[in-house]
């Protein structure tokens, strides 16, 4: 049975479990992507957010947000936050479920794999230079554009001018893909806090042999920057009444 909730459950274990393991396949040890770079994972990333989307609106959620980002953007955008906690469930149970799979997917890899940090990075973010201002001004940033790009691709400004129509999915990705490119550097652009909690917590406790710790230091950041990022571009949406 489909329903907004099993859209974005769905959608969003399908983005993380594309997300997540295009990290793992450049990441870990004697897989065949081994070290194929940061072009590589921008792109899987974009991708998974394709399929995501894809699957969540085939589900039932014609919102296909599969990000609490995007779901607090569009609330704030809107006046209306009814969708936001079942939606959140959603996304982070989704996040949990997707990166599991990873995690039996690559199961001989792991222990193949020294680096602690390595393995953790397929999981969820870390800053490339740790600073809590800047980390934080980073993810606000990435997921401020996202929000506000998404709101404007489907605005009806936008849809009646013709050549958006119906690319929505494609245009997301792209958009995706911009995001990791530009500005993905920094902090490894989590601009989701469901992708990034479901699977730290996930690594947490799973049975990841020769894992570290979580860094739950850091945990904080990929949280409260997108949500922060996300609320703004939806208050500046409204404010411009582009809906």
């Amino acid at each position: 049975m489909t329903s907004p909730f099993v859209g974005e459950f769905l959608g969003t274990m399908i983005l993380v479990l594309l997300g997540d393991g295009v990290v793992a396949g450049v990441v870990l040890k004697r897989s065949k992507a081994e070290g194929s770079g940061w072009m590589v994972i921008t792109t899987g990333w974009a991708l998974a957010v394709m399929a995501g989307v894809f699957v969540s609106i085939a589900c039932g959620s014609s919102d296909a947000h599969l990000n609490p980002a995007v779901t607090l953007g569009f609330a704030m955008r809107d006046a209306s936050f009814v969708k936001f906690a079942p939606y959140l469930a959603a996304q982070l149970l989704g996040a949990l479920g997707g990166t599991n799979i990873v995690w039996l997917h690559y199961f001989p890899h792991w222990k193949e794999t020294p680096d602690a940090a390595g393995k953790l990075a397929c999981f969820c973010t870390a800053p490339a230079i740790r600073s809590v201002a800047a980390n934080l001004l980073s993810e606000i940033v990435g997921t401020f554009v996202l929000v506000f790009v998404v709101g404007a691709i489907f605005s009806k400004r936008v849809a009646a001018s013709g050549p958006a129509a119906g690319l929505g999915p494609y245009l997301v990705a792209s958009l995706v893909w911009g995001i990791g490119l530009s500005l993905g550097g920094t902090t490894g652009y989590a601009i989701n806090p469901a992708r990034d909690l479901g699977p730290r917590l996930a690594h947490a406790v799973l049975p990841i042999a020769g894992k570290g710790g979580s860094d739950w230091s850091y945990a904080p950041i990929p949280v409260i920057g997108p949500l922060l990022g996300g609320a703004i571009a939806g208050l500046l949406l409204r404010l411009l009444a582009v809906s």
